[in-house]
């Protein structure tokens, strides 16, 4: 969820590692640093807000298809694209042109 969230709003450069031995205990994953750069232009939504909600809620119900995950955000007959057969992490953050975000 959070990985979509920042992808919508800002472009992301990666720094450099942060090693294991930096943290007291070492944690099992591997660490870094990045700048995030806030987008000049987004895409097209309907409210930032509304994003936000849309994103919440698919994320919340992930094994779930959009369809079943976000009934109650959508009108019956916009339920009906094909895109609410996917799941949340099928999704990628540019369908601008769709009718999740408008």
């Amino acid at each position: 969820m959070l990985s979509v969230l920042v992808q919508a709003f800002y472009n992301v450069k990666y720094l450099f590692d942060v090693h294991e031995n930096c943290f007291n205990p070492p944690p099992k994953v591997k660490s870094g640093v990045i700048k995030m750069y806030r987008k000049q232009a987004i895409e097209p939504m309907k409210s930032e807000k509304h994003f936000f909600t849309l994103v919440k809620t698919a994320f919340n119900q992930r094994r779930k298809t959009l369809r079943n995950a976000v009934r109650s955000l959508f009108e019956p007959q916009q339920l009906e694209d094909a895109i609410f057969n996917q799941r949340a992490e099928q999704l990628t953050v540019k369908i601008s042109h769709h009718s999740l975000l408008k």
